[in-house]
């Protein structure tokens, strides 16, 4: 079953579901979607300007891999912070938010921690943080790897991690874009297949590509931890409204042409590869 989630805006009081296998709350292998519940959890009044559904849903999923709230988070390439906000709010965590390129929310600076951070060189003490977040970031670090072995190093033992990169076998990208006319996501769309034709549709030709699923489930479970691939259930609760279609895509294997993300979660493992 997958369940709908409340619109914060609509009262102070808002919940959110998450998928979790029935009878698990911790598993190294993907959630069966003919077996995933739905669960409420509270969110707190001052998400109403700040609500962001799509993080709303990854904070469902953390909680529900973790079968707890993380209590320290760490968001490598927060953007605005908006992200980092939500998790604070949505989690009821401790959260600290990064980007090489600060221009982030007043807003959500009153909820989270924001501050400049190279995601190459993190300044922060070994085993800082039970959770860290990445999405729509690892992409547009050159040197990827050596974020990757920052996350591993700032994550207490047993800590868990959650990572999200657009997928670079998709066929159209953007289309969920918010504030961003029709325009200039057929610009977008122009451009990548311009750099398909020209085999440069790859992360280190400068194209926001991200990477296939088995790339970044590869490149996860070496650097930090076995990593389970959430892309479905994110998906079936986002769009709860679409299950069928969703679905159906993924029998006919599809969804690794048309899904526009990729996400994982997973728990730092013991040794990386550096």
């Amino acid at each position: 079953m997958v369940a709908t989630i409340s619109n914060a805006s609509e009262k102070s009081a808002a919940s959110i579901a998450f998928l979790i296998p029935a009878g698990r709350n911790n598993s190294c292998c993907p959630p069966d979607p003919a077996t995933v519940q739905a669960v409420a959890v509270p969110l707190r009044s001052e998400a109403t300007e700040l609500f962001d559904r799509k993080t709303n849903v990854v904070a469902s999923l953390i909680r529900g891999h973790l079968g707890k709230a993380p209590a320290r988070i760490l968001v490598v390439g927060c953007g605005t912070g908006r992200e980092a906000a939500q998790l604070a709010l949505s989690l009821d965590a401790e959260v600290t938010g990064i980007d090489i390129r600060p221009r982030f929310d007043e807003k959500a600076a009153h909820v989270a921690t924001l501050q400049w951070g190279d995601a190459t060189a993190l300044d922060f003490p070994d085993g800082a943080f039970d959770f860290v977040y990445s999405y729509h970031a690892l992409e547009h670090i050159p040197d990827f790897r050596r974020a990757l072995a920052e996350m591993h190093r700032v994550l207490a033992h047993g800590g868990g991690y959650c990572v999200g990169t657009p997928n670079r076998q998709r066929l159209v990208s953007y289309l969920g874009s918010e504030g961003v006319s029709a325009r200039k996501k057929l610009l977008w769309n122009a451009n990548d297949w311009k750099a398909r034709l020209k085999g440069k549709f790859r992360n280190e030709y400068g194209a926001h590509a991200g990477f296939a699923r088995a790339e970044l489930r590869e490149e996860l479970t070496a650097a930090l931890g076995p990593a389970v691939d959430v892309t479905l259930p994110y998906y079936l609760n986002l769009y709860a409204r679409r299950e069928r279609y969703i679905r159906f895509l993924e029998q006919a294997r599809l969804s690794a042409l048309l899904l526009p993300s990729v996400y994982f979660v997973g728990q730092r493992a013991a040794e990386s590869r550096h």
